[in-house]
């Protein structure tokens, strides 16, 4: 599967029952040069739509939001300590955290890339 998109313009790419959630380009180029994530803490679940982080640059703060119901299975240390990787690479290195999928079936909800392109356009 390719990557699926939220309106809230957040990209995910499922791997088996685990998704990897980050910020979509048409984001950090809003944002401008990312400065600080809060990402959530391992473990933690989520309903879907619930705030789990927040990225900050130096226009604005935004939240992050939980794509789809699930448990915080691990966080990106490496954009904690380097948070321009979601200017530079928010489709990589810049990943924000994964989720083990509680209800699959909300993946039917999120946009394929020509309707998340037909938003931002």
């Amino acid at each position: 599967m390719g990557l699926k998109y939220t309106e809230e313009h957040e990209w995910v790419k499922v791997e088996g029952d685990v998704a990897i959630v980050g910020i979509t380009h048409h984001a950090q180029d809003a944002l401008g040069d990312v400065v600080f994530v809060d990402l959530p803490e391992v473990g933690k679940s989520f309903a879907h739509k619930e705030v789990a982080g927040v990225v900050e640059s130096v226009k604005a703060a935004a939240d992050v939001y939980m794509p789809l119901t699930g448990e915080i299975t691990a966080v990106n240390e490496d954009l904690r300590n380097d948070p321009s990787l979601a200017n530079s690479d928010p489709l990589g290195q810049g990943w924000f955290f994964k989720i083990k999928l509680s209800n699959p079936a909300e993946l039917d909800a999120l946009l394929d890339e020509t309707a998340y392109e037909k938003l931002t356009a």
